[in-house]
């Protein structure tokens, strides 16, 4: 008998989580589902170019669905192995550093792409303020809903690499990495990094 009721016990045990498994998963798909609010109207050609749609082209894939950003309270820290650590409202990123713009396309491992307008600052601009330490190699992207990428700091510095802000003239929404989100061009999607809260140089290239 105590077997038995032990055994439905661990049954619902198991169902419960199931649940709350497939709840999670719902809810990141009506996430990803929902429209795409634009602050203004995007720009769908670029020189010629056509661009793809900020608003209805990209799949959402991100680990915890999309992260909302208050861009008042929104702090960028650049920390680890520089001389001056600093941090960054989203009003400095704006007024601080010129600003550039370059059509790239991500190209994602699931087999979709898409071409887009992006505007922002460079990395290496950012941490030219800052001094990067001797030993430094590896730059670690740190994200608001916990996921981390690394880089070598002589591809961040060497190819002009951005941390874009707008997309196709417009702010980049929630959905597609507000604040900023990495062009980490020549790279796959997984590696443009969003919802960037901090970057930290390191000398662990193995990171």
């Amino acid at each position: 008998m105590k077997k038995n009721y032990n055994s439905r016990i661990a049954t619902a045990v198991i169902i419960g989580i199931l649940m709350l498994l497939i709840g999670a998963t719902l809810w990141q798909v009506y996430q990803g589902s929902r429209p795409v609010d634009l602050e203004g109207t995007e720009i769908r050609e670029y020189q010629g170019e056509q661009l793809s749609s900020v608003a209805t082209d990209f799949r959402e894939n991100s680990i915890k669905g999309p992260q909302f950003i208050d861009r008042e309270s929104y702090r960028l820290n650049l920390t680890g192995m520089v001389d001056n650590p600093l941090t960054f409202s989203y009003d400095d990123l704006l007024k601080d550093y010129q600003s550039y713009q370059k059509v790239v396309t991500l190209f994602c491992v699931e087999g979709w792409d898409v071409r887009i307008l992006w505007q922002g600052l460079l990395f290496k601009d950012l941490v030219a303020e800052s001094g990067i330490g001797a030993t430094a190699d590896t730059v670690i992207f740190h994200a608001a809903d916990g996921y981390t990428t690394s880089f070598p700091i002589e591809y961040l510095l060497n190819n002009d690499i951005m941390l874009a802000y707008k997309m196709n003239g417009v702010t980049i929404p929630p959905e597609r990495g507000f604040p900023l989100m990495l062009v980490a061009e020549s790279k796959w999607g997984y590696k443009w990094i969003k919802w960037i809260t901090e970057i930290e140089l390191s000398d662990d290239p193995t990171y």
